[in-house]
């Protein structure tokens, strides 16, 4: 994985974390919710902990309480690019 995280990454990361296949087509609908794929705060929870161990920088705090795919992207990336 880049340090840029992709729809893709995100897709493969809710499988492998929370168990549950989304297209990452569907995930990158910018309509798109968290709660009409299931994933709810204790998965992304678990994401946000798999990419700090990943990038060895915290994610901002309230990550996890994302509601979209774009917002959660957008909050990893800019953590990841500014390091904090």
């Amino acid at each position: 994985m880049n340090s840029h995280l992709t729809h893709d990454d995100l897709a493969l990361l809710i499988k492998t974390r929370a168990g549950i296949t989304v297209e990452p087509g569907a995930i990158g609908h910018p309509d798109a919710t968290f709660d009409e794929f299931g994933v709810d705060s204790l998965a992304l929870l678990g994401i946000v902990g798999e990419l700090e161990n990943r990038y060895g920088t915290p994610i901002a705090p309230g990550t996890e309480m994302a509601k979209t795919p774009q917002e959660f992207l957008d909050a990893v990336n800019t953590s990841v690019k500014t390091g904090a």
